[in-house]
């Protein structure tokens, strides 16, 4: 039998957890990373299912590192090929299965909403590791946790995204999250086409009253920013190939380019990146990708301690 839950919760949005939530799970991501010791054991005899029916390299090995670092095991497929979604499965009967043998799961779906309704039909917390081109929550705890190890605050600071805003689910996910803080203000960098959802507009930055502008050129917003957050254009969102070459060249970000940011503004990126980062500029003290995979693991840790209920003692 999995633990019995006094809350059952699901992650399925960064909205679905408060901003307290929020800062406690970051104060326990740091603990957990001084203090691994303290939490090597919190999830013995527990299984998280990950269910990735979409490729991922960073998410799934950052979950499966986040449970084996708690003392747990990790269950399930990499792949919709390599599942019983070859055969038909819904997504609804597959957790409903999977609520028979783990104690928590992790699911990424390249369909929006998948992670939603396996979130309703589930007797474990489902944590989404993205869903199509919708949200990416714990990207964005990822993110979240990177700013202010490097900024000291979430609050008050111009953050710059730049690349692909209208298919980068994470991009949405870190907007949706970034309003709650006071004094945030957006500099939208892409080409037209790939502009902001006009949704995402109304239904966070107007509804919130968030200052934000929407610019073509990233060399001109450059020196404005406290946080640059690059991401790439999607070639699997695109639906043909001419759109994508003709895009996917259009940022990239060199040595030459960082001379106008300011000293202390960081470089942020989902991974994986193709060419709109040199990697020339990853000896600049500025880059904090790495670094951001490595809050990832331990955010996606303080997730699972939180959702399965556990404490130390």
């Amino acid at each position: 039998m999995h633990r019995q839950l006094k809350n059952l919760r699901h992650v399925i949005s960064p909205l679905d957890l408060t901003v307290e939530e929020l800062d406690q799970m970051m104060d326990l991501a740091e603990d957990m990373e001084a203090n691994p010791e303290k939490y090597a054991h919190v999830c013995d005899g527990m299984k998280l299912a990950a269910l990735f029916y979409e490729p991922s390299t960073r998410t799934r090995l950052s979950f499966e590192s986040a449970m084996l670092n708690l003392g747990g095991q990790v269950i399930g497929f990499h792949s919709s090929d390599s599942s019983s979604a070859t055969k038909g499965e819904s997504v609804a009967d597959t957790i409903r299965v999977l609520s028979c043998f783990a104690d928590i799961a992790a699911m990424r779906h390249p369909k929006e909403g998948a992670a939603y309704v396996a979130s309703i039909n589930s007797e474990i917390p489902v944590i989404n590791g993205g869903d199509g081109g919708h949200q990416h929550p714990t990207q964005t705890l990822a993110d979240l946790c990177t700013i202010r190890k490097y900024k000291g605050r979430l609050n008050n600071l111009t953050v710059g995204i730049c690349g692909d805003l209208k298919f980068g689910r994470t991009v949405h996910s870190l907007i949706s999250a970034l309003v709650r803080y006071t004094g945030v203000r957006f500099v939208l960098i892409s080409p037209e086409e790939l502009q902001l959802p006009s949704y995402v507009k109304e239904n966070v930055l107007n509804a919130n009253n968030i200052e934000y502008v929407e610019k073509i050129r990233l060399e001109e917003a450059l020196p404005e920013l406290d946080i640059l957050y690059m991401t790439r254009v999607q070639k699997e969102r695109f639906f043909n190939e001419e759109d994508y070459i003709r895009m996917k060249d259009f940022y990239i970000l060199d040595k030459e380019k960082m001379k106008l940011a300011k000293e202390d503004m960081y470089v942020l990126h989902p991974l994986p990146r193709v060419n709109e980062i040199s990697v020339e500029v990853d000896k600049d003290p500025r880059a904090a990708y790495f670094k951001q995979v490595y809050w990832g693991m331990y955010m996606r840790m303080a997730l699972i301690f939180t959702l399965l209920e556990l404490e130390v003692e």
